[in-house]
This record gives structure tokens, C-alpha cells and sequence, in this order.
């Protein structure tokens, strides 16, 4: 799972496709005005108490090791906490109430790690060699995930660029999801997994340097043409209009045909595809998706700006 985003400046060509800034493990979209940072009414977290970790909660940028040993340790404990803070959550219906601090901040500290590792190969591998079966292989897939996304950055200096705001609730778009891929028959975790690309699931607001809008990020002209006469803004009808897209394109039979028409690189494809992956495999990975964090790469290093204790 994971979770910390760039901004991707892809290939204008298109083939009559959507124009994303692609985002990572909370990810940043071009363009737009005044760095204004607008909250929609959120759903009360549930209670800190009713978290299962007995341990403090990590802090949103606190050290983290450098070496295999302490990572994988990192690593293996975050996981086992976090799969535990997001079952106690899903029992309390993630559709009515927020993310408790236990999952914001394991999943915070689970996609710092991933970003650490997807920089250097050879650290994500020894560290990897340490991990048990199951978490070696979420390791791989987000670590993957994020590197090819890396791969299409450019620095962006600009915060004031980025415009943010607050998702809607998890079981809410849990549930965009899975009506959107019962009605043209995709899979929920592909039409999540973009959603987590593209925007973080909504937390960015601004339009893309290409133009690309909502939290699906589609051009207004493939919108007038997939969109099925919604509101390109809104999550629900982005949703079912991507649907749409990919049903046109070729899904489910080619699923990488599909998102390769969405947006037209095979490195963007793959991390769909990886993150997608996740989800089929465990679907608590949606829920720790949920709170990735969106992080800018500027050239003064990267910059987290949605998320505790973010700065702008």
C-alpha cells in the first residue's frame, strides 16, 4: 500500500485519453491557483482510545533508520499495528466515521518507508530479504509502485500551485468504487488504485498542468465524451465515468490496454496495476491507501502538505 506523492508531468500524448499529473503515495497535481487548503466537513475520527496499539503513535516525520535491519523492524511492526488499527475502524463503519490517529499515522509512517526504499534498489532488497513472506510482498509491489512514479517527476517549486482539501470518507468511496465496477464490470481495486495515483483520492483539488480535472482526472473533452453528462468534480460521477473509459478501452479483458489509454506510459500502467494488486490480495491495503499523504518533490528536497502536522 502506500503512499506519498509527486507531481508527474506525463506525456501530453494522449490517444483522445485522459491528461493526469500523476500522484504517489499522496500526490500532488500541477496547476491551479493560491495554495489555498479548503476542508470539506469530515466525519468525527473515532477515538483515539479505541485503537489497538498500546505503543505511542509515531510522529508524522520522525527518523527513520537507514539501514536493512532497523527498516524491515520498522517496517514489520508498522504493518502488524496498522492492520489492526484499520480493523478495529472498519468495524465502526469507516462510511460515518474518520480514520482514527493510529491508522493516519501508521500509514503515514508505512508510506515514508516505501519512499525511502523505492530510492534505493539495493536497500529496498536487503531490507525485503528481512521481511516475512506477506509483507516482503506488499513491500515489493508499493516499493515498485512508487519508483515508476518517481520516474515521472520533475521538481515542482511552486506549492502555491497546489490546492487541497479533504476526501470524502473511506466507505463512502468504498462504495463509489464498487457501484461504478458492478455497473461496467471492473474491478473496484483498479478504479481505486487510480483514484490513489491521480489524487490521493480527491486531496488534490487543482487542475493538472495539462488541464486534467477532478479527482479522477480526466480532460473536459474525453469528459464530455465518458462522463455520461455528470459533474467532472464530483467523486462519484469521476468514478463512473472512468469506469466507462476503461470498459471503452478495453477492460476487463485488457487491463493494461485499458490504462494505457488512460494514461499512455507503461511505468504509470504498472503502478495502477501493483497498487491494485494490493487491495485484491488484502483489502485492509484500501483503507491504508486512504491515508497516504500527498508529498511534492521540489528541488529543496521532498514536501508533505496534506497530513499531520503538514506544512505549506
Amino acid at each position: 500500500m502506500g503512499i506519498v506523492a509527486w507531481m508527474m508531468r506525463i506525456s501530453t500524448r494522449r490517444s483522445g485519453a485522459l491528461a493526469a499529473a500523476v500522484v504517489l503515495a499522496v500526490a500532488g497535481c500541477g496547476g491551479g491557483g493560491g495554495g489555498e487548503r479548503e476542508r470539506a466537513p469530515a466525519p468525527r475520527a473515532a477515538s483515539p482510545s479505541a485503537s489497538p496499539t498500546a505503543t505511542p503513535l509515531p510522529e508524522p516525520d520522525g527518523k527513520l533508520a537507514k539501514d536493512p535491519k532497523g527498516l524491515a523492524q520498522d517496517l514489520e511492526r508498522t504493518d502488524r499495528a496498522l492492520r489492526l488499527a484499520v480493523d478495529e475502524w472498519v468495524r465502526s463503519d469507516p462510511s460515518r466515521t474518520g480514520p482514527p490517529d493510529a491508522v493516519v499515522h501508521l500509514a503515514l509512517r508505512q508510506q515514508r518507508i516505501y519512499r525511502v526504499l523505492a530510492k534505493d534498489d539495493g536497500l529496498e532488497k536487503r531490507t525485503r530479504d528481512l521481511l516475512p513472506g506477506g509483507v516482503a510482498a506488499a513491500t515489493r509491489d508499493n516499493t515498485v509502485a512508487v519508483r515508476k512514479l518517481l520516474e515521472l517527476a520533475k521538481p515542482e517549486d511552486d506549492l502555491g500551485k497546489f490546492r487541497t482539501q479533504e476526501p470524502l470518507p473511506a466507505g463512502v468511496l468504498r462504495k463509489h468504487f464498487g457501484d461504478a465496477g458492478k455497473r461496467f464490470g471492473i474491478d473496484w481495486q483498479v478504479l481505486a488504485a487510480i483514484m490513489l495515483v491521480e489524487t490521493k483520492y480527491g486531496r488534490i483539488k487543482s487542475p493538472s498542468w495539462a488541464g486534467a480535472k477532478g479527482p479522477m482526472q480526466f480532460l473536459p473533452a474525453t469528459w464530455r465524451q465518458y462522463g455520461m453528462g455528470g459533474d467532472i468534480h464530483d467523486p462519484r460521477d469521476a468514478v463512473m465515468g472512468a469506469a466507462n473509459y476503461l470498459k471503452a478501452s478495453g477492460a476487463p479483458d485488457d487491463y493494461r490496454r485499458a490504462l494505457h489509454a488512460y494514461n499512455p506510459t507503461p511505468l504509470y500502467v504498472d503502478a495502477v496495476q501493483r497498487h491494485a494488486r494490493r487491495m485484491k490480495s488484502d483489502p485492509r491495503a484500501y483503507y491504508a491507501y486512504y491515508n497516504w499523504q500527498v508529498f511534492v518533490v521540489t528541488t529543496r528536497g521532498d514536501v508533505r502538505i496534506t497530513g499531520p502536522g503538514a506544512r505549506r
